[in-house]
């Protein structure tokens, strides 16, 4: 492919944001059959499908996923032109895109990234959630500038990548009245035999908390858990039981939501990390990110720590697993 047929990469762009050739005919007012065969010749010039069909639907594929993220930012700069032609300037939009590991709790993650949306030059956020491994694994797919995590890249990570540790805290207890009212004796054994809700085996804070019960001899009854912070949080409101959350959130979350505080120690440490594909952060609103997370969020970080950046770096060393002291 010695060079890119734009009009074709235009019919493509159209179909997958209409969702199908029939509506992309009427916005582009050709005829189904023209779109339908240029279609074809994109997808034989890149020599892979860039759609499926699903019933009457047609379904990008991955690497139409990312021809389409290319053609957003080639047609997106196109119209910028034409205002710049057209004398009427707009300010160049800095696009930025995160992954979001979803045991993260989304409102610590709107602290983060909130010092990209106030900067002076217009950023344009786009996030994806999942678990850390697939976005780890999808970060050249999606795009992705910055990978928000609570683990750094996992030793023999087969992906070249960047962990930046932006800072550390405490976990602060919280419940609702009805359920804090049900708890007896001081804490930590106030947590003996509490309803508790935690997130999947397998994630840092599920670890470092069963590690921590252990150590502490106390016996919670798990009530369940989730993949998804937010989950935990909806079923903490509702008076599900008892949940963890970071200290750097934990006031703005009782405020808010009614939630008394069981509990908080510093024994039991959430790390959040910035990954990168690049050992140094080139993106303007990622360094933003990071500078405000280190001077602001997370201030007791040691500048060595949170400078520090390593390729495929392993995980901390953790304790031996505590044998579980959940009661089923």
């Amino acid at each position: 492919m010695d060079w890119l047929n734009y009009h074709h990469l235009l019919y493509f762009w159209t179909v997958a944001k209409e969702g199908s050739i029939t509506r992309a005919s009427q916005q582009l007012d050709l005829a189904q059959p023209t779109i339908s065969a240029q279609l074809h010749t994109l997808e034989d010039a890149f020599g892979e499908p860039l759609f499926v069909r699903t019933g009457r639907s047609l379904v990008l594929t991955d690497f139409g996923r990312l021809v389409y993220r290319y053609a957003e930012q080639i047609f997106g700069l196109g119209k910028e032109l034409q205002n710049a032609v057209q004398t009427r300037p707009s300010s160049r939009v800095l696009r930025l895109t995160v992954g979001v590991a979803e045991v993260l709790p989304k409102s610590l993650v709107h602290k983060i990234l909130q010092p990209a949306l106030n900067m002076d030059q217009p950023v344009q956020l786009l996030c994806h959630e999942d678990r850390p491994e697939r976005l780890l694994n999808e970060m050249n797919l999606l795009g992705l500038d910055l990978i928000l995590s609570d683990t750094p890249v996992p030793a023999g990570s087969k992906v070249r990548a960047f962990g930046h540790l932006l800072g550390s805290c405490g976990v602060t207890f919280l419940a609702t009245k009805e359920v804090a009212e049900t708890l007896s004796g001081d804490f930590p054994g106030n947590l003996d035999g509490a309803p508790l809700l935690l997130p999947v085996e397998g994630t840092a804070l599920r670890r470092a908390l069963e590690n921590w019960f252990a150590k502490m001899s106390v016996k919670p009854n798990l009530v369940a858990e989730f993949h998804d912070s937010s989950l935990i949080e909806a079923f903490g409101k509702g008076g599900s039981g008892v949940f963890a959350v970071p200290d750097r959130i934990a006031e703005d979350l009782s405020q808010t939501n009614g939630l008394v505080v069981v509990g908080a120690t510093s024994d039991v440490e959430e790390r959040f990390y910035a990954i990168s594909a690049d050992r140094k952060f080139r993106h303007p609103a990622v360094q933003a990110i990071s500078d405000a997370a280190r001077a602001s969020l997370f201030p007791t970080a040691t500048p060595a720590a949170a400078l520090a950046a390593t390729a495929n770096a392993s995980s901390p060393s953790q304790d031996a697993a505590a044998a579980s002291l959940l009661s089923s």
